[in-house]
């Protein structure tokens, strides 16, 4: 489209932000909430969003998703605003992307689109890109229509024989695929890596904590406060993309792996899921989750339902692996006095009334609120599957006592004149039942060697 006297240059970085509801679940959720999560994502981009608005449909059109009415609406903002980019927070088909951009005279973007292009922004280590290549590479595959339009699809006659364009596409789908291909490979040694380094944690004693929540709910603020990492914490979607895992020390003197994770999204799209495989692996395998809620948001309660979402499907993947999960309640410094003291009971009375699942903690990662509170909490819950044995074993029980060190974390251990070795060790329940009636302490009734 050439600019006319009237009409500013159309500018790349410059976009139009569109949030089409067109079920009943849109309408009961909070459309305005979810174009401001739209805008967020856009800006993320580093795009400057020049007009947002929910658009409600009546149906989906199979040509461009929106009726023709938004689509000149569209097509005349784009001319008066000098916009280039038309944010559409939707899945939209190949053919609905093509028509749009078509019919409009800029280039369109559907929210599987955008959400690739922030995490390929965002990655840094050599596995982020890795995972964002392959995401990206199996979200182009489907999109290949768009592709060598400029090309004749056939050179006509019969129609059996293929013009350039269809032999393009074809050469295109079988680089892609190949491509796909290596990524998984070089992603499945990513996986095999981080297996090893988990065992290896297992085996030092170490449980690991892994941070999951909605994006911007404050992960890496309090990733930062409880390890000093210096992890990337900005007021913005997806700020974190790369894993981080750091030791931190607890109040008993225990320690823990935590770890900071991407976070999640409501219609998180599957490509990133798959992509992400090797990463989101350390949330089955955890010990603990801590789940970090944005407890000021309007929407707090509907971003808890998501990412339950989201863990259930890696469970689902994970053969039904769940690990315990703890709620921690964020910004509470952001609550009204009134807000904030009916929040403050809620996670009083959960822990009052508490039996087996882990009362959520209130707490404010800026400003360090509540955080000595959660500390405490985590060492209960990440060792609660433990147990502390007390053992004498002789000079010639050597293996044994290896076989205990393997298996768990040796707290104290002293060895008289006669080579005889007094020890305490931290094992998970079944190891201390299948080690503690070997040896009771000297004087001391078998069922009580283990503490």
């Amino acid at each position: 489209m050439k600019p006319t006297a009237d009409a500013p240059i159309l500018r790349m970085n410059r976009a139009i932000v569109l949030r089409p509801m067109a079920s009943a679940q849109d309408s009961a959720r909070d459309g305005e909430a979810r174009l401001l999560e739209a805008v967020g994502l856009a800006q993320a981009l580093e795009l400057d969003v020049a007009s947002a608005e929910a658009a409600p449909l009546r149906q989906i059109s199979p040509r461009t998703y929106l009726g023709a009415g938004r689509v000149e609406r569209l097509k005349q903002q784009v001319e008066a605003l000098g916009v280039g980019v038309i944010v559409v927070d939707a899945a939209l088909s190949p053919v609905q992307q093509r028509n749009l951009e078509q019919d409009v005279g800029a280039k369109v973007i559907d929210r599987t689109g955008l959400i690739l292009e922030i995490f390929g922004l965002r990655a840094r280590t050599k596995e982020g890109k890795l995972q964002v290549e392959l995401a990206r590479q199996q979200y182009e595959r489907s999109r290949l229509v768009r592709t060598w339009t400029h090309l004749e699809r056939q050179r006509g006659g019969l129609g059996k024989t293929g013009g350039p364009g269809e032999t393009q596409i074809e050469l295109d789908r079988r680089l892609i695929a190949d491509r796909i291909v290596k990524l998984k490979r070089e992603l499945e040694e990513v996986r095999r890596t981080r297996g090893l380094q988990r065992r290896a944690r297992a085996r030092a004693g170490l449980p690991a904590v892994v941070l999951v929540g909605y994006t911007n709910a404050g992960k890496s603020t309090l990733f930062n406060r409880l390890t000093r990492a210096g992890v990337l914490a900005k007021d913005m979607l997806f700020a974190t993309l790369d894993p981080t895992a750091r030791q931190v020390k607890l109040p008993s003197g225990r320690a823990v792996i935590m770890s900071d994770t991407v976070g999640f999204i409501s219609d998180l799209p599957t490509e990133l899921v798959a992509a992400f495989r090797a990463t989101l692996e350390a949330v089955t395998e955890a010990d603990l989750l801590l789940h970090v809620r944005d407890i000021a948001h309007v929407e707090t309660d509907q971003q808890r339902v998501d990412v339950l979402n989201v863990l259930a499907q890696l469970s689902k993947e994970a053969d039904g692996k769940s690990p315990p999960v703890l709620e921690v309640w964020n910004k509470i410094d952001q609550l009204d006095d009134a807000t904030r003291g009916a929040r403050l009971r809620r996670t009083t009375a959960a822990e009052e009334g508490s039996s087996s699942a882990l009362p959520p903690v209130a707490i404010s990662a800026i400003t360090g609120e509540g955080v000595d509170t959660l500390l405490t909490a985590i060492d209960r819950a990440a060792f609660s599957a433990t147990r502390t044995i007390s053992l004498t074993l002789s000079p010639d029980q050597g293996k044994l006592r290896a076989q205990i060190a393997a298996a768990g974390r040796i707290l104290n251990e002293t060895t008289d004149d006669d080579g005889n070795i007094s020890l305490r060790a931290e094992l998970l329940i079944e190891d201390a039942a299948r080690f503690a009636p070997l040896e009771p302490l000297p004087d001391q009734p078998k069922k009580q060697a283990a503490e």
